[in-house]
């Protein structure tokens, strides 16, 4: 989606206390249309509804998508990553059952060689050296690695090692199985990565479902219902 400039009322899934700490207008328009674009794809994910969902962010700034606390719903939602780049944003969902990142970088943009040390060592920096024209596959691959494993640059670009010979790419990070595609669209370099997730820890309101649910298994005749009784009657 091209970012533009959304009004915070048209967009459900942004928060207000976090849209006012940007200081830029360019930072705002990207978190809002990210947001807004997110919206779109959960709808058609088949979240209808965006008002019961929220998006959280982790100690490492990483977003996910959840229930508001107090809706009682615990249908599984998807793994998400978003992005932005040179005036577009991208969203990319995964089912529950794998994390996802996703980064892009527009084809035309160029990258100073004595940059190329900032992201890559030893060996891979070598290739990338001799082979300039991989350097926004290894760019885009290792910023997609980065926002799977939920670690963004609190994981060193230069201790992720991208095989980009090949496409898609399999390999091992940080006990994690990553497979990363690598293609070109609309005029940019795109990264998906994706690794197996595991479940995630249940919250309060998922172990009061679940007491209850053995409640209702162990008492079959258990139910929950209202009487009223008019005055006078």
């Amino acid at each position: 989606m091209p970012v533009s400039a959304w009004p915070l009322s048209e967009v459900p899934l942004a928060q207000v206390a976090e849209v006012d700490t940007f200081v830029t207008e360019k930072r705002r328009h990207e978190h809002l249309s990210g947001r807004r674009l997110l919206g779109e794809a959960l709808k058609t994910w088949g979240v209808a509804d965006l008002s019961v969902v929220e998006v959280h962010r982790d100690q490492f700034r990483a977003p996910s998508v959840r229930f508001i606390q107090g809706v009682w719903k615990r249908t599984p939602l998807p793994n998400i990553s978003i992005s932005h780049s040179d005036g577009m944003a991208f969203v990319a969902l995964a089912p529950p059952t794998h994390r996802v990142g996703l980064d892009a970088e527009p084809i035309e943009r160029t990258l100073a060689e004595n940059a190329f040390d900032l992201m890559a060592k030893g060996g891979e920096l070598e290739r990338l050296r001799a082979e300039p024209t991989h350097v926004f596959r290894a760019w885009t691959g290792k910023e997609a690695v980065q926002k799977c494993l939920g670690q963004g640059m609190h994981l060193n670009p230069r201790e992720i090692e991208i095989p980009i010979e090949s496409n898609p790419m399999n390999f091992s990070i940080e006990n994690s199985n990553i497979q990363l595609q690598y293609w070109t669209e609309k005029g940019y370099h795109l990264s998906l990565a994706t690794t197996p997730n595991q479940p995630p820890r249940p919250n309060a309101e998922d172990l009061l479902l679940d007491r209850t649910l053995a409640a209702m298994k162990a008492q079959p005749d258990w139910g929950v219902g209202c009487k009223t009784q008019r005055k006078g009657a």
